[in-house]
C-alpha cells in the first residue's frame, strides 16, 4: 500500500507477526495476573458501576437512552455507560470479570498499536518494542486496574481503529471509507474526550512515518475530524462546568496551573523512566509559584528537549514526531482547565506515552547503528528495561486487590493526600472499623478543612455509633460547603428522625429528591418519616414512589403493606407482605405483618 508520496506501508501479515502478537497478549496477561480478584474500589467504581442503579440494571432499552442523555460524572461518553453495562448484562457485579475485559482491552490496543507501527515504518522489532513498553509500563496500571477508567482503555481502542480506518482510506480515498474513519471517531469520542487530538496525531503521521506531501496541504482532508473535535471539548465543557467538577480561576488561578503545567510534564517523563512513588491521586499542591526552581527548572527542560528534537528532525523526524505527540496529547489534561483536585494522573499518560516510547525505541535502534560496543549496550538495555517494568507494573498491580493497600499505598507515596485518607477511611468504615475510619476522615479535614465528602463520611461514622449531635453538625458542614449534596441531606433526615424530628427530618428528604430524584433511598425514607406522623396517603405516594424506582426493595414493600392496612386497603396490603417475602423470604417482620392480618381477616364476620 502506498501513501501520496509513494512511500509503501508494510503489511504485517504472516507466521512473525502472528507470533509476536500472540506474546503480546501472553506477556500483557501475566504482568497484570491478579486482577481476576480484584473487586471495585470506593474511588467513582460506585458512581459507574456498584451504585449507579442505571448500570446495575444491565443493558436495556431505558439504559441505553439514559447512556446517550446524562452528564453523571462529569462527562458525557455514553459508549463508556454502555460498556459497563453489558458487563454487567453479562457478569453481574463480579469485579474480577468487569476487571478482565479491561485487560483484554488493553492486550487488544498493544496488539494493534505493533500492527499499525508496522505497516506504516515496516520496522518490525522497533515496532514490536513500543507496543511491549505499551503493554507492561507501571503508569499504565491505572489505566487498566481501575473499572472506573475503563473509558481510557476502550477510547483507545476506537483511536487506534480509527487511525486503521484512516490508513485504509488513503489506500483507496472512498467516501464509504472516509465514512468509516468518521464513525470509528464519533465512537471514541463519546468513550472519552481526551481522542479530541487525534487529528493532530495524524498530521504528525503524515510526517514520519507516513512522508506524505507538505503539512499546509494535508489540514483540508481533516477538518471534518477538527469539526467533531471541537464539538465534543464544547459538550465536554458544558458538561462539567454544569457538574461543578471546573475548578474557577479564584480557586485555582491560571499562574497556578501554569506552574502545575509545566512540573506535570516533566514529572510525567521522569516517571516514564523511573516508575516510582505512583499512586491514585496526587494531591494540587497548595501554592506554586510559576517562577520558584522546581517550575523554572521543568520548563528549561522541556524547552530544551523540544528545540532539541525538533533540530534533529531532519536527521531522526522520529524523536520531534514522538516529543510533539506527548506534548500534544497531554494537553488537554494538563490542568490549564482544572477538572477535579488531582495535579496530575497516571491515566493520563495511556496515549501520550506512544510518543515518547516511539521516540525511545527508534533512538534505540538509531545507536545500535554505531559501533559494536554501542550496539550491544542499546540492545542489552531494551531487553533489560522489559523485564524490569513487567515486575515493577506487577507490583504496582496488586495494590488494587483492595482499598485499604490501594490507598495506604496511595499516602506511603505522596504527602497531604487528604482524598487518599478520606478513601481510606471509607474502607475501614465499609470494614466496620469506625475508629479508623474516623482517624483517617479527621485527618482528611485536618489538611483540608473545606472537604465536603470528608465531612459526610464523618457524620456517617458518628451516626453508626450513636453520637447524632455531632453527625448533624458533621452533615450540616458538609452543606454549607456543598449544598447541592443530595447524600448529605438525605442521612442529615435520618438522623433527625431518629432524633424524633421529624418535621425538619422529612424537609431534608424532600430536598435530597429535589436533587436527584432518581434515587431510591431518600423517597422510602421520606414515606417512613411521613408514616411515623401520621399522615399515611403521603406515605403511600412516597413508598410507591420509591419501588418505581427500585422495585427490588424488601422493606419497602413491607412498610406499603403497613401503611395500606392502616387505611384498611387489605388486599393490597397483601399483596406488598407477599411481594416482601418473595424478595426477601428471610424478613421476619413482613411475615409477622402477614400473619397478623391474615389472622385479623379470619375473625371477621
Amino acid at each position: 500500500m502506498a501513501s501520496d508520496n509513494g512511500h509503501v506501508m508494510a503489511r504485517p501479515t504472516g507466521i512473525r507477526s502472528a507470533v509476536l502478537c500472540i506474546a503480546l497478549v501472553v506477556v500483557t496477561l501475566a504482568t497484570f495476573r491478579g486482577l481476576g480478584s480484584s473487586g471495585f474500589i470506593v474511588y467513582d467504581d460506585n458512581g459507574y458501576v456498584t451504585e449507579n442503579e442505571h448500570v446495575k440494571a444491565g443493558l436495556h432499552a431505558e439504559g441505553f437512552a439514559w447512556a446517550f442523555a446524562t452528564g453523571a460524572q462529569a462527562n458525557w461518553h455514553p459508549v463508556t455507560w454502555l460498556s459497563h453495562m453489558l458487563d454487567v448484562s453479562a457478569f453481574g457485579l463480579d469485579g474480577g470479570r468487569h476487571h478482565l475485559t479491561s485487560l483484554l482491552l488493553h492486550a487488544a490496543n498493544a496488539v494493534l498499536l505493533f500492527l499499525l507501527l508496522f505497516k506504516m515504518t515496516g520496522a518490525f522489532w522497533r515496532s514490536a518494542f513500543v507496543a511491549f513498553l505499551f503493554a507492561i509500563h507501571p503508569l499504565h496500571v491505572e489505566s487498566v486496574a481501575w473499572i472506573a477508567e475503563r473509558k481510557d482503555v476502550l477510547s483507545t481502542l476506537f483511536w487506534l481503529l480509527t487511525l486503521a480506518a484512516w490508513l485504509r482510506y488513503l489506500d483507496s480515498r472512498t467516501p464509504a471509507r472516509y465514512v468509516s474513519v468518521g464513525v470509528m471517531y464519533a465512537l471514541g469520542l463519546m468513550a472519552k474526550p481526551m481522542l479530541v487530538t487525534l487529528p493532530f496525531t495524524l498530521l504528525l503521521f503524515d510526517i514520519w512515518p507516513l512522508k506524505r506531501a507538505t503539512l499546509p496541504s494535508l489540514w483540508k482532508e481533516k477538518l471534518p475530524l477538527f469539526a467533531m473535535a471541537a464539538a465534543s471539548c464544547a459538550v465536554t465543557f458544558a458538561v462539567q462546568h454544569g457538574a461543578g467538577a471546573v475548578q474557577s480561576l479564584e480557586r485555582v488561578t491560571f499562574t497556578e496551573r501554569a506552574a502545575n503545567a509545566w512540573v506535570s510534564y516533566a514529572s510525567y517523563l521522569g516517571k516514564t523512566f523511573w516508575p516510582a512513588s505512583l499512586s491514585i491521586f496526587y494531591p494540587y499542591p497548595d501554592r506554586l509559584d510559576l517562577f520558584s526552581w522546581p517550575v523554572a527548572g521543568a520548563a528549561i527542560l522541556l524547552v530544551l528537549m523540544t528545540v532539541s528534537a525538533l533540530r534533529l528532525a531532519r536527521r531522526a523526524p522520529f524523536l520531534a514526531i514522538g516529543w510533539l505527540w506527548y506534548l500534544g496529547t497531554l494537553l488537554p489534561v494538563i490542568g490549564l482547565v482544572q477538572v477535579g483536585g488531582q495535579a496530575m494522573a497516571d491515566r493520563y499518560t495511556y496515549v501520550p506515552l506512544i510518543g515518547v516510547f516511539i521516540a525511545i525505541s527508534w533512538g534505540l535502534a538509531e545507536l545500535a547503528r554505531g559501533s559494536r560496543a554501542v550496539r550491544y549496550a542499546a540492545v542489552t538495555m531494551a531487553c533489560l528495561s522489559l523485564p524490569v517494568l513487567a515486575a515493577v507494573t506487577h507490583r504496582q498491580v496488586g495494590y488494587w486487590v483492595g482499598d485499604v493497600p490501594l490507598f495506604r499505598h496511595a499516602l506511603a507515596s505522596t504527602s497531604a493526600n487528604w482524598l487518599a485518607h478520606n478513601n481510606l477511611g471509607r474502607a475501614y468504615f465499609a470494614e466496620g472499623r469506625t475508629e479508623e475510619a474516623v482517624s483517617e476522615y479527621t485527618e482528611a479535614l485536618r489538611i483540608s478543612p473545606r472537604y465536603a465528602d470528608a465531612h459526610y463520611n464523618l457524620g456517617l461514622a458518628w451516626a453508626r455509633t450513636g453520637r447524632r449531635d455531632e453527625a448533624i453538625d458533621q452533615f450540616e458542614q458538609a452543606l454549607k460547603l456543598k449544598p447541592e449534596f443530595p447524600e448529605a441531606h438525605n442521612n442529615l433526615g435520618g438522623v433527625l428522625a431518629d432524633s424524633g424530628r421529624l418535621a425538619p427530618a422529612i424537609e431534608q428528604y424532600r430536598l435530597a429528591i429535589q436533587l436527584d430524584p432518581q434515587n431510591a433511598e431518600a423517597p422510602y425514607n421520606l414515606g417512613n418519616a411521613l408514616f411515623a406522623s401520621g399522615r399515611v396517603e403521603a406515605a403511600i405516594e412516597q413508598y410507591q414512589r420509591a419501588l418505581a424506582l427500585r422495585p427490588d426493595r424488601a422493606e419497602a414493600h413491607n412498610n406499603l403493606g403497613n401503611a395500606l392496612a392502616r387505611q384498611g386497603r387489605t388486599a393490597e396490603a397483601v399483596h406488598q407482605y407477599e411481594e416482601a417475602l418473595r424478595l426477601a423470604p428471610d424478613l421476619q417482620e413482613a411475615r409477622a405483618n402477614l400473619r397478623a392480618l391474615q389472622e385479623a381477616l379470619s375473625r371477621q364476620p
